[in-house]
């Protein structure tokens, strides 16, 4: 029987690799191959199935997250994209909400649709609000527009009409007619990628998933060949946004649904590693080469969402990005991870990402062309890093090109190099920890008194001084920290959701259709997660997300799986309401607009560990000295290797926990305990009880 699990993460800087079996795991951290991203995946592969003397054949499962599709979005790397819009609707995507995301701001830029105007074809046709046809659909001039766009030599194509959500009619048959005119084209419908209200953002997320579907579709085609040319025959399965995992088939025609997968694998982790410590309010900080992701938990629930902002033009600003209707894994994700670059502004500031100098080139310290300070080159001066064991000896580090570029940076400030590697490290904490704490205001809560649960290569570095930053008193390290989104890939259940919308006032409601409705949802999730779970019992999810007549947005509301009446359902709501809100609002009525159901496999939570009994610590393997960004101070820090570190030990910082993914920083006033997984549990023994 095929055991081992597979599991892959690529990310900007980095591809991971996690290889589980039976009795252990293996991982590997290898530069992500930008140009052929399948190329450092299959070498991983082969790499770490030799190390761990483990045949191909025997891998039973592979489980991948990717950022290819985030990142093609960011930089514009799509395919050339049409859109086919019911005629005088075309410019609703530059329309986008009609307002200015920053009103004080008269230099304020939109962004671009990824669709160009002159691509943008509107054709006759009307669906009413209740799905009642108004216009037939006009064929002859969609075979126009097809016969336009087959001259502009469009790679793919996203068709949204107007109401399709509740008679998808039109989009089926405009869909048929185009596929025929268009051979080699690929083709999303706005019925089947987002069939809810509101235009603008169901229009947004199928142009998309349009503009990332030819380069999705050839990415893990071509991946699919090359793991079953290695002998790895198990199926590939795609991680989610919304933190479950599904079939490649199902990834490749709704790429979108990819767009936070790296980060949404991070979260699972979190999620169980903040069960194993019994945390009920935790930060997850995943920090790697090119991004710094947080989400905040509570009560061991992550917070959901159904809409996503991709490609930002202001960092911190909702309403500059891109609009996508997908479920996702609330979250922030910002420019700062190990391969940011940093520099000096015209007031004489330092300045950290958000662009990156990725794996090409790479921080200077990589001596593979880059000249660019970066935080890996702070990270490396300031004495954090051991150079030969960088992502496990693969990158020795080159301190004398590090030191050069931070001076470089230094010059223009008055610093030498090791003031500007303090400076760049200070500068990039409190970036994330801004972050965090406008993260935290949006969602009605505060970082003080969580846990941080630090992963990524570039977290444990860093994690220390941000939750200082956050007034948060303890820290926790994970085992395999620096490969920790590959690992919460293998704990992610299989699941998917579908979303219909079918407004209802309640005082109408219409049980009956609902429940054909959900039986239908239910078909079509149950056809998604079946082939890759066809043995395994299924959790059934259902919400309505419901308002107040005449209010503009609505609130998710759970429903039981059996039969339910308008009462039932305006009990739920006045519940859900009040939670949110403090209270009801009296003799409004009640509707609901959208429904969604989710199936997954059962992925329970581990049951909290018990404190191991102290244990005396190793003597040190020796000494490096560490610069303290938040006094200045350099003083020596004791060195210990991770793997000689068990349950129950304590070591005071200063002090430099060695693995071969990642460093854990443990600074002056900071306890390191070890718990019974072997986590690392960091303490701020300087922060006030209670």
């Amino acid at each position: 029987m095929s055991t081992s699990r597979l599991a892959v993460d690529i990310g900007g800087t980095f591809t991971d690799l996690v290889l589980e079996t039976a009795s252990r795991s293996w991982s590997i951290k290898l530069l992500t191959t930008p140009a052929a991203p399948e190329e450092a995946v299959l070498e991983g592969a082969r790499r770490i199935l030799t190390e761990a003397g483990v045949a191909p054949r025997e891998v039973g499962l592979v489980v991948h997250g990717t950022t290819l599709a985030t990142n093609a979005l960011i930089e514009r790397k799509g395919a050339r994209t049409a859109l086919v819009t019911t005629a005088g609707f075309r410019d609703s995507v530059e329309i986008a909400w009609e307002h200015r995301f920053d009103q004080y701001d008269l230099l304020m830029e939109r962004p671009e649709p990824l669709v160009p105007r002159n691509l943008r074809l509107g054709v006759p046709e009307r669906i009413a609000a209740d799905g009642a046809v108004l216009l037939p659909l006009d064929e002859a001039a969609l075979r126009a527009a097809a016969a336009e766009l087959r001259a502009a030599a469009v790679q793919s194509l996203a068709v949204c009409f107007l109401h399709s959500f509740t008679n998808e009619a039109h989009e089926r048959r405009a869909g048929a007619i185009l596929a025929a005119e268009l051979p080699g084209v690929a083709l999303s419908l706005s019925c089947e990628v987002a069939p809810e209200i509101r235009e603008y953002e169901r229009a947004s997320t199928t142009i998309a998933n349009a503009y990332v579907r030819p380069l999705m579709d050839r990415y893990l085609g071509g991946l699919e060949d090359g793991l079953r040319a290695i002998g790895i025959s198990g199926p590939l399965l795609l991680m989610m946004s919304s933190g479950g995992v599904t079939t490649v088939e199902t990834a490749r025609r709704f790429p979108v649904r990819l767009v936070e997968s790296g980060p949404a694998g991070g979260a699972i982790l979190a999620q169980h590693i903040a069960a194993e410590n019994g945390l009920d309010r935790a930060v997850a900080f995943d920090m790697g080469g090119t991004t710094a992701k947080l989400t905040l938990l509570d009560g061991l629930e992550l917070q959901r969402s159904r809409q996503f902002e991709v490609a930002r033009a202001y960092r911190f600003i909702a309403g500059s990005g891109l609009p996508v209707r997908i479920p996702v894994i609330e979250l922030v994700e910002i420019g700062a991870g190990g391969g940011s670059i940093a520099r000096a502004d015209a007031l004489g500031r330092i300045g950290v990402g958000p662009d990156s100098a990725g794996s090409v080139p790479g921080p200077a310290c990589y001596a593979r062309g880059g000249t660019d300070p970066t935080v890996t080159d702070a990270d490396a001066a300031l004495g954090r890093l051991d150079p030969g064991r960088f992502a496990g000896g693969s990158i020795p580090l080159d301190l004398d090109r590090a030191a050069a570029a931070l001076a470089g940076l230094g010059a223009a400030l008055g610093l030498n190099a090791a003031g500007a590697a303090a400076g760049v490290a200070e500068i990039v904490d409190e970036t994330m920890a801004s972050a965090a704490r406008v993260h935290a205001v949006e969602n009605g809560k505060d970082t003080a008194d969580r846990t941080l649960i630090a992963f990524g290569g570039a977290a444990p570095l860093h994690a220390a001084r941000l939750a200082r930053k956050l007034g948060m008193a303890r820290v926790v390290v994970p085992l395999g920290a620096g490969v920790g989104s590959a690992h919460g890939f293998l704990r992610a259940p299989i699941a998917y959701e579908v979303v219909r919308t079918r407004a209802m006032r309640l005082d109408a409601l219409d049980t009956a259709l609902l429940a054909d409705l959900f039986a239908a949802m239910r078909a079509e999730a149950e056809a998604v997660v079946r082939p890759a779970a066809p043995g395994e019992a299924l959790v059934e999810t259902r919400l309505a997300f419901m308002r107040y007549r005449g209010q503009g947005h609505e609130i998710p509301v759970p429903l039981a799986l059996g039969e339910f009446d308008a009462a039932e359902l305006r009990g739920r709501f006045d519940a859900a309401y009040a939670g949110l809100f403090g209270r009801t609002i009296p003799r409004l009525e009640v509707e609901a607009i959208t429904w969604t159901l989710s199936l997954a496999t059962h992925r329970p939570l581990p049951a909290p560990v018990p404190e191991p009994p102290t244990v005396a610590a190793p003597a040190p393997t020796g000494a490096r000295f560490l610069l303290d960004p938040a006094t200045g101070v350099r003083e020596a820090a004791a060195l210990f290797e991770r793997t000689a570190l068990m349950p129950g030990m304590a070591l005071a910082g200063p002090a430099l926990i060695v693995e071969d993914e990642t460093t854990t920083v443990v600074p002056r006033g900071f306890t390191a305990r070890i718990n019974a997984l072997g986590q690392i549990m960091l303490v701020d023994d300087t922060a006030a009880p209670g």
